[in-house]
């Protein structure tokens, strides 16, 4: 996987997780239907396959500026790669606000909580909060150091769902990959964050993230988004 293939085109093996468009496929009962209304159904799902595969394609490459979506499409509006380094803070912290989302205060607790998950599990949570084009792009790769286990979570409004995640490989093999799903669709919803606030859904989502990757490996591990 390329960390940039939407963007920039830059490599690092990465898997990138983001709610889908429609949150259950549409179906129809074929008996119901006459042979001329099965093949529009036909034609219709198929639409809402590659509409949903664009959709979430694009929304990828605009929000987070940072990798590929699982389905493998790629998509012509891709939005040009960002890369500005200046936005950067001077000295190295897991939490940058470039859209000024949360609170100093905020930030230091959410820093916090992902230096003990570090210490306690190994994985590297790296939390970006930006308005796109406003975000410092594909320079957060060297100044984060990210590599398989890294967990880059990406905070932007612009398309109407506010989280959205890169997993690092060794991630993706412990944490099941509809729980990032799950997690965009409880906290990252345009209601959730328009209700609560942006630095809330931030916050809930860091600690869901922090909960699910304590619990112990094993076929229903992150089965609840809490």
């Amino acid at each position: 996987m390329a960390f940039a293939q939407q963007l920039a085109r830059s490599s690092l093996p990465l898997t990138t997780t983001s709610p889908s468009v429609f949150s259950s496929p549409i179906r129809f009962r074929a008996s119901s239907l006459p042979i001329s209304a099965n093949n529009k159904t036909t034609k219709f799902r198929n639409w809402v396959t590659n509409f949903n595969s664009k959709s979430l394609s694009f929304f990828l490459s605009g929000a987070l500026s940072l990798g590929i979506s699982l389905t493998g499409v790629g998509c012509s509006e891709a939005k040009v790669g960002v890369n500005k380094p200046e936005l950067l803070p001077r000295e190295f912290t897991s939490v940058i606000d470039v859209a000024g989302l949360l609170s100093d205060g905020q930030e230091r607790r959410l820093a916090q909580e992902i230096a003990d998950l570090e210490k306690d599990t190994g994985f590297k949570l790296r939390v970006l909060a930006q308005n796109y084009p406003e975000t410092p792009g594909l320079a957060i790769k060297d100044f984060w150091q990210v590599d398989d286990r890294t967990i880059v979570f990406v905070a932007d409004p612009t398309f109407g769902n506010i989280l959205n995640f890169n997993v690092g490989a060794s991630v993706d093999l412990d944490i099941p990959r509809s729980f990032w799903s799950r997690l965009a669709g409880k906290y990252g919803n345009i209601f959730y964050w328009k209700e609560k606030g942006e630095d809330a859904s931030i916050e809930a989502a860091v600690v869901a993230i922090s909960n699910c990757l304590r619990e112990p490996v094993g076929p229903n591990n992150c089965s609840e988004v809490k």
